[in-house]
């Protein structure tokens, strides 16, 4: 295995403080869900598409998790979340926020939202599935994690209850 970066190691070490165990698999970059489709076949699992949003004001931002062979459609999902239409946030305020960048965003990075100013918004069928798949919080490695050590560690480690939502 190729050696983690900072950042990906702070992930597992989180996780692993919270007994959450994982897989994890290290590639070239991966800066979109088409780029993911192999890693798919290499970590047996399916890799979600994740978004960064944030309302027009950008008062309020969200983490999306959708599976990565929907369409988002802005007006839906905004609608869904109760929310003025959305837009996506900005690659600065994603690493200000989350510590991460384009192409590297999943769930992990809400370890690094300190102020917890980002609301978590997951696709129904995304959590339906035994495995969640995303980078820790670095497109050059792939963690595969149980969904349910997602929705009963680490989420309520994070103090985070996500909204769900079906896309």
């Amino acid at each position: 295995m190729e050696v983690l970066s900072a950042k990906a190691k702070e992930v597992c070490d989180c996780l692993k403080s919270i007994g959450i165990e994982f897989e994890i698999v290290t590639h070239s970059p991966a800066f979109s869900i088409e780029e993911c489709r192999e890693i798919e076949k290499i970590i047996d699992g399916k890799i979600c598409k994740n978004l960064f949003l944030q309302t027009t004001s950008g008062s309020c931002r969200f983490l999306l998790l959708m599976d990565g062979n929907k369409k988002f459609v802005t007006k839906d999902v905004s609608k869904k979340l109760g929310s003025s239409r959305l837009s996506f946030a900005s690659g600065e305020d994603m690493e200000r926020i989350l510590n991460t960048s384009p192409g590297s965003l999943s769930i992990t990075g809400l370890i690094f939202d300190k102020d917890k100013t980002v609301q978590l918004a997951i696709d129904s069928d995304v959590i339906k599935e035994e495995f969640v798949c995303c980078h820790p919080s670095d497109n050059s490695a792939t963690l595969k994690i149980k969904s349910t050590d997602i929705t009963e560690k680490l989420l309520p480690f994070l103090g985070i209850k996500p909204i769900i939502i079906e896309i």
